[in-house]
């Protein structure tokens, strides 16, 4: 692997920007053949966009970077890798790796994928781009735990992050085949000594990208080795998620997940007209203005009826593409055990809705458990779930026998069911 390095100066943090020819797949890819225009405003030069992607392999590296962070146990990098949108194109996206300090097992380091959640749509929400942020939606929780335990993390900004947006916000395949793309290109980079072993972790709009990672795994990525999946707080049960949002403070997840399959699907499959008043859709240019807070107290003082000119549910174009975004239509099991982690008072993703999930999944045949923690909110619970969730990895990683006996202790008076 030749590498040519330059450093560059982000504010306090200076970093090692590696354009290089990269070892991909056994040939071998010039830097300079993939031509560059300007990174999406408000992001540094790392981000700016190929125009020409050096190959349309899933995986392949385009550039890394090394960052200067002193809150994580681990060394961090920025990369941005080839994936696939939701029409199979595929394009340029980016996402974090980090990787432990202690020296990698015979084979590399057994990965993590963490999907995040819902932190906006625009460039700039770029978890990548905030690596020193402590929020739980743009960085990876409490990431020492993972890294102790000798383990690498991997984690995708999603397209429309970090890469020219909207984000195709709750498209759970577009997430789906970022996660698992980025899980390949950090095996392409000889400093992240990364195995071809991996579980997925994801809460939240994570949630429902961890679980189409377990639905498309098999088929999209099939010389990696998945050995678990975690969905916190998965939002399913889209007809009863939009009854219960129209009423509540994050309504506007509503208005951004119409955004978002119209920035997937395009006009023609996804069309704004038969969904959102014309006073909404003049709030589109909104989504790419600030990241979740912005959004969160720009949109959130309109009413629904304001901004929705119909049920999404009774147009056929829509109703369509619902369905095929909500793991509850998932018709095959796959051989891999899933784990589904939630807070007992959360009021963002209904406590009845996983239960339905849940169910759905049983009677498919998908090696299931459910772990629900009594009092604890939508994000207030992965601190209490992030010890249990560990020990359930280290045995997917030890390919012990699943379902696993093994008993929560992260809060007393956990309702585990498994099937």
């Amino acid at each position: 692997m030749r590498r040519l390095t330059s450093t560059l100066s982000m504010g306090a943090v200076t970093t090692s920007l590696v354009l290089a020819s990269l070892t991909i797949g056994g040939g071998v890819v010039p830097a300079a053949a993939a031509s560059q225009s300007k990174a999406p405003s408000g992001l540094p030069a790392f981000y700016r966009v190929v125009s020409k992607l050096p190959s349309d392999k899933p995986g392949t590296v385009i550039r890394y970077q090394k960052i200067d962070t002193t809150k994580v146990d681990g060394t961090s990098y920025r990369i941005m890798y080839v994936s696939k949108n939701a029409l199979g194109k595929p394009i340029a996206v980016t996402g974090t790796v980090i990787v432990p300090h202690t020296p990698a097992p015979r084979g590399g380091y057994k990965v993590v994928a963490w999907g995040h959640g819902t932190n906006g749509m625009a460039p700039q929400c770029a978890p990548s781009a905030h690596p020193d942020t402590t929020t739980t939606f743009t960085t990876v929780p409490f990431p020492d735990q993972l890294l102790t335990k000798n383990w690498e993390i991997v984690a995708s900004d999603y397209e429309g992050e970090g890469t020219p947006g909207p984000l195709p916000y709750l498209v759970g395949v577009v997430a789906a085949r970022n996660t698992l793309d980025i899980v390949r290109a950090a095996q392409h980079v000889r400093a992240f000594h990364a195995s071809s072993t991996y579980a997925v972790w994801g809460h939240s709009e994570g949630g429902q990208t961890a679980l189409f990672s377990l639905h498309i795994a098999s088929s999209y990525a099939p010389t990696l080795h998945l050995v678990g999946v975690v969905a916190g707080a998965a939002p399913s049960q889209f007809n009863l998620v939009y009854t219960f949002l129209k009423t509540s403070q994050f309504r506007f997840y509503l208005f951004m997940a119409a955004a978002g399959m119209n920035a997937a699907y395009g006009n023609k499959a996804a069309p704004l007209t038969q969904v959102m008043t014309k006073s909404a859709e003049k709030l589109l240019p909104v989504l790419e203005e600030g990241c979740f807070t912005y959004l969160e107290k720009t949109l959130d003082v309109y009413s629904i009826t304001g901004m929705v000119k119909g049920n999404p549910f009774t147009q056929p174009a829509w109703h369509k593409l619902i369905y095929e975004n909500d793991p509850e239509n998932f018709k095959t099991p796959s051989k891999v055990p899933l784990l589904m982690p939630q807070g007992g008072t959360d009021t963002q993703i209904p406590v009845a809705s996983t239960k339905l999930l849940f169910t759905h999944f049983c009677s498919i045949g998908q090696d299931t458990e459910r772990w629900i923690y009594p009092g604890q909110n939508h994000m207030g619970v992965v601190k209490y779930y992030m010890g249990d969730m560990v020990h359930w990895l280290t045995d997917r990683f030890h390919d012990d026998p699943s379902p696993d006996p093994y008993q929560p202790v992260g809060l007393s008076g956990v309702t585990t069911t498994r099937c």
